[in-house]
């Protein structure tokens, strides 16, 4: 979670790599509470029960991490769990602001079945971090000094108010302290820096090695790496970065940029709630189907971890994302996505400044499944008609 006090433009941000269990992820538009909006569901879920991030159309934005140290008494073990997905859906449904989201906490039927971080941003410059267990909850907030003095929270698998050295993610929490505080010190705290350097971020800290920097200047071949504790590895499903609004900015035009599936095989594609229910095809599915953007970086991906046995998977061949011939999967990525940037930056300078029509997103929309669909087709060698 990051304050708009800190970006380079002024506006919060949300930043969530997803791991989980559920490799297959679409987007979705809901209209199916008080509020619109935009939710990143599991392809399987049909009926769009649990959202696992989202913004909507008051400009409150959400997402979660897993927390493994808080709810470990027996008696909590017993009780309902694994509500997080569905509580977030209630927030997107009812909430405009952290205020509503706190009542929302209160209010909610204890025990909760929550065991996580939310992240939480709103229209109003407010932006939070909440550790929450099955009985309560604690803030951090990113506006106080105190708390957050670069303006930023942090927060992997386990919980600051859980069990002392319980839990999961530490090595990656290490990783991410070390890339914020840069990003930080050179005044980079901004959407580019977040999808392009955090979430696609080679470096371990306990091997004090970058691997990235290493295999940059190495030929392609048939090099592997260990990537357990890299902040992006087997597990990681998708992303997503919310770049939230601040005041002027029309209240429905927080910008979703989603990575719908692996992030070192998948391009990241901006959405906003004001486009309507009209998203990118390449991000939607009908029914209980994938994605199609989530299942071609799916197949790229078998290409990063070939090995299907035993621990395999733990075994990222970093060749075929970065070598020194520059023909590797994430690097063509890399480059492409800037023209996303870049035209998505120019129509941004408009539209926040206007009630811009819904067409000319939804237009900007088809535009980029073309852009997106022919980079697949020409230059990573996907087949469409898989």
């Amino acid at each position: 979670v990051i304050s708009g006090k800190y970006t380079d433009d002024g506006r919060p941000m949300l930043w969530k790599l997803r791991d989980t269990d559920f490799h297959k992820n679409k987007m979705c538009y809901f209209r199916d509470g008080k509020y619109h909006y935009i939710g990143l569901i599991n392809s399987k879920d049909v009926e769009g029960k649990e959202i696992w991030a989202g913004s909507n159309s008051e400009g409150f934005s959400i997402m979660n991490s897993a927390s493994f140290n808080v709810n470990l008494d027996t008696k909590s073990k017993k009780t309902i769990q694994d509500q997080e997905g569905v509580f977030m859906k209630k927030a997107l449904q009812s909430c405009r602001d952290l205020q509503a989201f706190e009542k929302l906490l209160r209010k909610t039927k204890k025990p909760m079945g929550l065991a996580a971080h939310f992240g939480v941003i709103d229209r109003f410059g407010n932006a939070a971090f909440y550790e929450v267990n099955n009985h309560q909850y604690r803030k951090f907030d990113a506006n106080d000094p105190g708390l957050a003095p670069n303006g930023y929270i942090i927060r992997t698998n386990f919980s600051h108010t859980g069990k002392k050295d319980s839990g999961y993610g530490f090595i990656r929490y290490q990783t991410a302290q070390s890339i914020f505080h840069e990003a930080d010190s050179r005044k980079k705290l901004n959407y580019r820096t977040v999808i392009s350097e955090f979430s696609r971020c080679f470096r371990h800290p306990v091997l004090d090695e970058d691997f990235r920097k290493t295999y940059v200047g190495i030929p392609g071949g048939n090099h592997f790496i260990n990537s357990g504790d890299l902040i992006t590895r087997h597990g990681t499903a998708s992303s997503i970065l919310i770049q939230g609004i601040k005041r002027g900015d029309p209240k429905e035009m927080s910008t979703i940029w989603t990575t719908i599936g692996f992030p070192h095989t998948c391009v990241t594609l901006p959405l906003w709630v004001r486009g309507g229910v009209e998203l990118p095809k390449l991000l939607t599915a009908e029914a209980a189907e994938n994605s199609r953007l989530n299942q071609w970086a799916l197949e790229l991906k078998k290409h990063c971890y070939p090995i299907q046995r035993s621990s395999g998977y733990k075994y990222m061949q970093i060749s075929a994302l970065l070598n020194s011939d520059k023909t590797g999967i994430l690097q063509q990525i890399e480059a492409f996505e800037q023209t996303i940037f870049r035209e998505t930056e120019k129509r941004l300078i408009k539209w926040r400044k206007n009630e811009i029509p819904k067409r000319e997103i939804e237009a900007y929309y088809r535009q980029l499944d073309q852009m997106v669909s022919t980079f697949y087709t020409d230059k990573l060698g996907v087949n469409h008609e898989k």
